[in-house]
């Protein structure tokens, strides 16, 4: 991925199957987001590496360059450390991606054909951080997704890190390293069952331990083996795995087959009543093969 320092701020080009609106709505869908702020069609987001706290804002400088600027005296001295951030941007909105073979087989689906259409330049826009993923795919487990965000917030704000700026506070997620150390007493507080509770304490506590590293999924190659290394842990089953394997660790065939939005989504394009049996699906998925991950992303992109 070609980037330049122009002075103090960077140029990222992106691919000709790249829309940074298209992305920029995604990530506007919910009002009570913590994690980054949307402001004047920019991103600003706080990211942290190493022992540092950066603030970036991301903008679209013209068609296919986006502009990222430091904010609040965080741009990094270190060229490693600009490297590493401007890696976490390509990571998050999923710019390493060829997806032109997903949209010469959605083009011709009829369950896709009019998503890629309408949305056409959406990346799965990712979580980078295992552990964020993870956690927040236990948290959205029987809820809606407004719940969910309220989770998060009460989770990130009690326990996650933060810096001031310009009147604004940015958050970090907290790390596994600060959900290991606490107890469940200390989680339910935040109105969360106690058995997610005791979920996020466990796999923090692997990861904690480097019990579960990204590297180790990654290492699998193989969509089936990796799902199975992530359910053996408490509290993650199919679905989770499979989110965790989509958003986090870019599986182009992570499936999450189970998933209620997946459901409600087939059920809009096709215009039933009824909720899609798991085999109407498998069938449905059949010529999405290898890019399962990204054909849910767009019929999700319906609702959200």
């Amino acid at each position: 991925m070609l980037w330049e320092e122009k002075e103090e701020v960077i140029l990222l080009n992106t691919p000709a199957e790249f829309s940074f609106m298209q992305n920029l709505n995604y990530l506007s869908r919910s009002t009570n987001e913590c994690l980054f702020r949307i402001h004047d069609n920019k991103i600003r987001k706080a990211i942290t590496i190493d022992e540092y706290i950066i603030l970036v804002e991301i903008g679209e400088q013209a068609e296919h360059t986006l502009l990222i600027e430091f904010l609040g005296n965080t741009r990094p001295s270190s060229k490693r450390v600009r490297e590493q951030v401007v890696a976490y941007i390509i990571e998050w909105f999923d710019l390493e991606t060829n997806i032109s073979p997903f949209y010469e087989i959605a083009t011709k689906d009829s369950m896709l054909n009019q998503a890629v259409l309408q949305f056409r330049g959406l990346r799965i826009m990712g979580i980078p951080d295992l552990f964020e993923a993870i956690a927040w795919g236990v948290l959205g487990q029987q809820i809606n997704l407004t719940y969910a965000y309220t989770l998060k917030r009460r989770l990130v704000e009690k326990f996650g890190h933060s810096m001031e700026f310009e009147g604004e506070m940015y958050w970090l997620f907290p790390t596994a390293r600060d959900l290991a150390k606490l107890t469940v007493e200390e989680l339910v507080e935040l109105k969360m069952t106690v058995k997610k509770c005791e979920y996020l304490i466990d796999v923090a506590t692997q990861i904690d331990r480097e019990l579960l590293t990204k590297e180790m999924l990654l290492e699998t190659n193989d969509v089936k083996k990796a799902e199975k290394i992530l359910t053996k842990i408490r509290g993650i089953g199919p679905w989770t795995a499979n989110y965790v394997l989509m958003r986090c660790l870019r599986f182009p065939d992570a499936f999450p087959i189970d998933d209620v939005g997946l459901h409600n989504a087939i059920k809009h394009v096709i215009g039933s009543d009824q909720k899609p049996t798991k085999d109407v699906i498998q069938q449905l998925a059949l010529p999405w093969k290898g890019w399962e991950a990204y054909a849910t992303f767009y019929l999700w992109r319906f609702l959200y």
